[in-house]
């Protein structure tokens, strides 16, 4: 399976997203999508699987969980807006993943706009933020991920740098 991740569109989808993500099987957002619009064509475009974030309205809301967990190519994978990252997990994440981790697995949150990737090695998971790919919010450059996921196995995992927020 070839996964393209994103997050915080805020209403605006850049369409260099549809050239990157061309060749994925699936797409994932991890919240904050800002309109119907955005699920709408990335749904027209690819399978798209996501989660709400705080800025999404009640329509979103009923289309994506606040929460999502699901096996994809035998990754146990747990998607969430707000959730942190290691060391630093919002309290209510923090729980659900203390009592049950995607072990071995992926953990996916969005929110801050900062991309990280980097493992939870007491919990056995990787962790992903895509970081923010619309033009609302603080940071400086909208980026997106890829990755290839192979027999339970994350494999060739691209950040993808879009320019400058605004651009």
């Amino acid at each position: 399976m070839y996964i393209g991740l994103l997050s915080d569109t805020h209403s605006f989808l850049d369409e260099r997203v549809f050239e990157y993500f061309k060749d994925c099987d699936e797409i994932w957002h991890a919240g904050d999508f800002g309109t119907m619009d955005i699920i709408d064509r990335l749904r027209a475009f690819k399978p798209l699987r996501g989660v709400y974030g705080n800025i999404d309205n009640h329509k979103i809301q009923a289309e994506m969980p606040l929460d999502l967990r699901f096996e994809c190519a035998g990754l146990p994978v747990f998607m969430t807006h707000i959730g942190g990252y290691p060391g630093r997990y919002n309290p209510r994440v923090k729980k659900i993943l203390q009592e049950d981790p995607p072990q071995g697995g992926l953990f996916i949150s969005g929110h801050s706009h900062i991309l990280k990737v980097m493992p939870d090695r007491a919990l056995d998971f990787l962790h992903i933020n895509p970081g923010a790919c619309g033009n609302e919010g603080w940071h400086q450059v909208k980026t997106l991920v890829r990755f290839k996921i192979e027999q339970g196995k994350i494999q060739d995992l691209q950040v993808i740098e879009l320019g400058k927020r605004g651009h």
